[in-house]
């Protein structure tokens, strides 16, 4: 199984070049069960990335456009009058698919972003008094811009703390730009990409991450890393039991991708830029952290058990 991730990987990397770590990332972050949030100036594929990865995993997608006049109804959906049957009828919101990619998520206002959160969490809403049930796999793709962009609303820090994981893209390299001056249209790719698993295939690998086995010793690791935020005078909060899980989870993840049925340290080290940057604070500073620079860090100070 783990093969078929690797063609999943090769084939989004065909489409966003030069950002096989990242793309890697993503996918241990949706084995993992978790949401993704990508964070970056505009116009360095960051919806595109969205798109690649649900085609390439044969998933529902559905796109929400987040802008400062949304309102939750948009997102969830609403009931409408049916005068035929002289009853309410309920027209289900795009949220109701597998993967759904909330678009500049902080250009809509907190009562907007919201509603995203019990969908997140539970795996379900509730509307009009009546809790519907979300589809399986369900995985939300988030992209931000920038605090420092105009027209934004920064996500609370209980809203961030729902993403299991937060990745940058970057500019890409000299190479990987040129390809893609060079290359076909990415829209135009985008509708050549073919779905290269079954989506009872990523259910079944998402059950085999958490099984994968953790070692006392790795969980003493886990441990040692979240204490260490917690007693730093550094950051203004140490890390949370759900982020110690959430380093845990994409750990087995990655550990799976890497075809292998234990847990290693080098796992907890790969993922944790991506678990812990946006869940840190720095003390004394409004700006947020860099998870590589946090990560990187951690583990000079941490010593592997």
């Amino acid at each position: 199984m783990p093969n078929q991730i690797d063609t999943v990987a090769a084939a989004v990397g065909r489409i966003i070049l030069g950002k096989e770590h990242q793309i890697r990332l993503a996918l241990a972050c949706l084995l993992a069960r978790g949401h993704l949030l990508i964070e970056d100036i505009p116009g360095v594929g960051k919806t595109t990335l969205a798109h690649a990865l649900a085609s390439s995993l044969g998933l529902g997608f559905q796109r929400i456009q987040f802008t400062s006049d949304m309102l939750p109804a948009d997102i969830l959906g609403v009931s409408v009058y049916n005068r035929d049957t002289g009853g309410f009828q309920f027209h289900p919101g795009p949220v109701f698919t597998q993967v759904v990619l909330a678009d500049e998520v902080n250009r809509a206002t907190p009562k907007a972003q919201s509603a995203l959160l019990e969908a997140m969490e539970e795996q379900q809403v509730t509307i009009e008094g009546e809790t519907r049930r979300l589809p399986d796999p369900f995985f939300v793709i988030a992209t931000q811009n920038p605090s420092y962009l105009i027209g934004t609303f920064p996500l609370p820090e209980s809203q961030l703390d729902r993403f299991l994981m937060r990745i940058e893209l970057g500019y890409p390299d000299s190479d990987a730009e040129r390809a893609l001056l060079q290359g076909e249209d990415r829209r135009d790719l985008l509708t050549q990409l073919k779905p290269c698993m079954e989506s009872r295939t990523l259910i079944e690998l998402q059950r085999a991450a958490q099984q994968v086995y953790t070692a006392g010793a790795l969980l003493d690791y886990v441990q040692a890393l979240v204490g260490h935020t917690r007693r730093s005078v550094e950051f203004v909060h140490g890390l949370s039991p759900r982020a110690a899980l959430a380093v845990l989870h994409a750990a087995r993840a990655w550990a799976l991708m890497e075809d292998r049925n234990h847990v290693l340290p080098e796992d907890v080290q790969a993922v944790l830029p991506g678990v812990v940057g946006h869940r840190l604070a720095l003390a004394g500073e409004t700006g947020r952290v860099n998870g590589a620079d946090v990560a990187e860090q951690l583990i000079k100070q941490v010593p592997i058990p």
